[in-house]
């Protein structure tokens, strides 16, 4: 599978620049992505709780923090926990935020992309290892957020088919550890975004972005 975007890194600690403005490279990979950086990612505050549940359209569960942002400083993934604060549980550790990148990923998936994903991961044996043991980590990193849920459940149809590929991108995005993820974000990829999906003060793109 090619890994068609390599760009620059744009993570959870990264300051927005001092002008908005259009971005046509809203979201890009960081190079430094890990479990050990989303794991270190403090939980957001009242105020980004309402800038995350202002992008999902609802109210943000699971106590998020964020460990990726976009150009303008915004959360594009953020870590939940394993369980919601009632004890449902709650298997799908990494959500995508970003209101256009969530819409780029829905063209993807209505274009049937998942259909030629899913018969490439039936035939390419190092495809279905590398995502085999994404899966693994995944499952491993949230038994370390809080306890071990009832039959280990993946996320996004992990470790054998692909349902899902906004969770895939999440993944890659907070981790680079999604073969799949990969290719997702390498095709929705560079994203053209007008401006700060929210209204934060001084929200804007970083300056490489804004020069070019």
């Amino acid at each position: 599978m090619t890994d068609a975007a390599p760009g620059a890194g744009a993570g959870p600690d990264v300051p927005p620049a001092a002008e908005p403005g259009p971005s046509t490279d809203a979201v890009r990979r960081d190079p430094d992505a890990s479990y050990a950086r989303a794991a270190a990612a403090p939980r957001v505050d009242d105020a980004e709780v309402a800038v995350v549940s202002a992008q999902l359209g609802r109210p943000a569960r699971g106590n998020p923090a964020v460990v990726h942002r976009c150009v303008f400083g915004l959360p594009t993934v953020v870590r939940v926990d394993p369980r919601l604060d009632d004890g449902t549980p709650f298997p799908t550790t990494f959500w995508l935020t970003c209101p256009a990148m969530r819409s780029q990923v829905g063209r993807l998936e209505a274009d049937h992309a998942m259909v030629g994903l899913n018969q490439q991961l039936g035939t390419d044996e190092a495809l279905a290892r590398d995502y085999a043991g994404g899966h693994e980590r995944y499952v491993a990193f949230r038994d370390e957020l809080g306890a071990p849920l009832d039959g280990d459940p993946g996320a996004g149809g992990m470790p054998g088919h692909i349902k899902c590929l906004h969770v895939h991108a999440a993944h890659h995005l907070a981790t680079g550890d999604n073969p799949i993820g990969a290719w997702t974000i390498g095709a929705a990829t560079p994203l053209p975004c007008a401006g700060p999906c929210v209204d934060v003060p001084g929200a804007a793109p970083t300056e490489d972005d804004a020069s070019s």
